[in-house]
């Protein structure tokens, strides 16, 4: 990185690419290149990736400001919620690797302190713009009022509920801690990078109920999908190419559109853990003793 311009270029190519090469993989449920549903089109969500990508890596925007530009740029170009709880996201981890860390953790842990009240009122105006299923109001720190907390703290409120909030006060645990490790392994063992996202998406689905199908669907449905994945993500692992397991997963992704279920909590972390895999790439080397 030679200049403070490269770096958000080089920012919002690595957000395009990852919301790209999570399309690419047959992720049941959820929209991909194999097949669309729930009344979008994976041409949709290639869209909203290019349209957001700009304002996600404003450079030395504040984090409420990059959520509400890339929310309001998706809205502008395909005037529907595409990618809500992506930008959600991934908005922290752009500002963290724009700062030049050569640990991204420990730089967006930093950002997550920093976030202020006007974050949450620029993210409270982009959730009340997108608009996601099942939105309601609340108890307390209401999207539809005026923000009265950091958005931190907000989404603390929320954290019980929906896994995406929850990232904002673990540090992203679930992305460095369960996500890069299954990309990494998923990775070594095959140079197929659909079959990593693939494999990246299915241990999110198995290791917990996705907090989407839950807002929808219940506990019960949650459950059902969660112990469905685990068998599928072990047939995933077993298989030496995508195209030995495509015809059952794209069976069940058929199977579970059918139904209106979208496991889209798990495929946002999916988006988010190959995002921060990239960033990495252009996060400057770590000092060795050479």
């Amino acid at each position: 990185m030679n200049s403070s311009v490269a770096r958000p270029q080089r920012i919002a190519q690595a957000f395009a690419q990852a919301c790209r090469e999570e399309l690419d993989a047959p992720k049941p449920g959820n929209v991909h290149v194999f097949a669309d549903g729930h009344r979008m089109t994976a041409a949709d969500f290639e869209r909203s990736a290019e349209a957001a990508a700009g304002p996600l890596a404003a450079a030395g925007a504040r984090v409420g400001q990059r959520i509400l530009g890339a929310i309001e740029a998706t809205d502008a170009a395909v005037g529907a919620n595409t990618n809500l709880g992506i930008v959600l996201l991934c908005a922290p981890l752009a500002a963290a690797a724009e700062t030049q860390p050569q640990d991204l953790r420990s730089s967006l842990a930093c950002v997550l302190r920093a976030l202020d009240v006007e974050d949450a009122a620029l993210a409270f105006r982009a959730i009340v713009r997108a608009s996601p299923g099942g939105l309601g109001r609340a108890e307390t720190h209401d999207v539809f009022a005026p923000a009265t907390v950091s958005l931190r703290d907000a989404m603390a409120e929320a954290a019980d509920r929906d896994r995406i909030a929850l990232q904002y006060v673990t540090g992203f645990a679930d992305v460095f801690e369960l996500g890069e490790p299954l990309l990494a392994a998923a990775l070594a063992a095959s140079p197929d990078r659909r079959l990593a996202t693939l494999a990246t998406y299915l241990g999110f689905l198995a290791a917990f109920p996705d907090s989407h199908i839950l807002r929808k669907h219940g506990a019960v449905t949650a459950e059902r999908i969660r112990l469905a994945a685990s068998t599928l993500q072990a047939r995933t692992q077993a298989a030496g190419r995508l195209d030995d397991i495509l015809p059952e997963l794209l069976s069940w992704d058929a199977e579970l559109k059918q139904a209106g279920i979208n496991p889209g909590t798990s495929a946002d972390l999916t988006v988010a853990t190959l995002f921060a895999h990239r960033l990495r790439g252009i996060l400057p080397p770590t000092p060795n003793s050479d």
